[in-house]
């Protein structure tokens, strides 16, 4: 009905529908800066709905094969073991082993890739998930890396608490290890209709569709959080739709709010 190729807010993390606002430029640099310099440790934090996977769904597409790549991402505050969590993660045999054999196994696995002239990148989302004891159990695992050769990579994904959390005092040593950090915040009123209006170009959509005060209220409804911005869009297209409108006006959003309170 309105020229789309595709759903244009998907919910989704898709890496292609990227807005590059200045706070996902910079959280992206600060991951690229991690990953080509060898930085041990890379932290990336920001609220539910910022955009933080999608950054390293984006970052994994740029990747070639000198590295290999883990992703942990049901994270869960003592949900077991955490080596074969890491084992699993880069697809190599888990077991009940006791603590120091599967160390070995993974030290083991890491060297191999590295005499291969691969190195290996641990992605763990929802990091704030792990508790300290857990998050220091990570940092005991960049013990692999000897002097200045950089074996194993950890990029840590979280919301805002696993900040507060690497501040602790238990966790003083693991704050050392990270070379790179960026909180990811909001978009501003501006960066929000320049992300409605990049997204629906994306889909296939080249005329404007939003009006520019339905975007401003989408904006501040939203707080700049771009999960909460792609329901308020999706659901007013859902709107505009069904009344035959050719523009998403301020009184479809409205309603769209408010039907959504009640």
């Amino acid at each position: 009905y309105y020229g789309l190729n595709s759903k244009p807010f998907t919910i989704l993390p898709d890496p292609s529908f990227l807005y590059w606002g200045r706070s996902h430029s910079l959280a992206f640099a600060m991951l690229e800066y991690g990953v080509t310099n060898r930085a041990s440790c890379t932290v990336i934090t920001g609220e539910i709905g910022c955009g933080k996977t999608t950054l390293i769904n984006h970052l994994l597409s740029k990747l070639d094969s000198s590295t290999t790549v883990g992703q942990i991402v049901n994270t869960r505050k003592n949900s077991g073991e955490l080596l074969n969590w890491v084992l699993m993660a880069f697809n190599q045999p888990i077991s009940d082993a006791p603590y120091p054999i599967l160390y070995k196994q993974f030290r083991d696995f890491v060297l191999k890739e590295a005499s291969l002239g691969r190195h290996a990148l641990l992605i763990v989302d929802e990091a704030q998930n792990l508790g300290l004891e857990t998050l220091e159990e990570l940092r005991l695992l960049l013990n692999i890396n000897e002097h200045a050769a950089q074996y194993l990579r950890l990029i840590l994904v979280g919301q805002p608490q696993l900040r507060e959390q690497l501040q602790q005092p238990e966790l003083a040593q693991f704050a050392q290890r990270i070379s790179s950090d960026f909180h990811l915040t909001a978009l501003t009123e501006n960066e929000v209709l320049k992300y409605v209006v990049t997204r629906l170009f994306v889909a296939g959509r080249k005329k404007p569709l939003f009006t520019d005060n339905a975007c401003a209220l989408i904006a501040k409804t939203s707080k700049g959080i771009p999960r909460v911005i792609n329901i308020l869009c999706d659901t007013s297209l859902v709107y505009a739709f069904s009344l035959d409108a050719s523009r998403v006006s301020l009184e479809i959003v409205e309603n769209v709010i408010k039907d959504k309170a009640e």
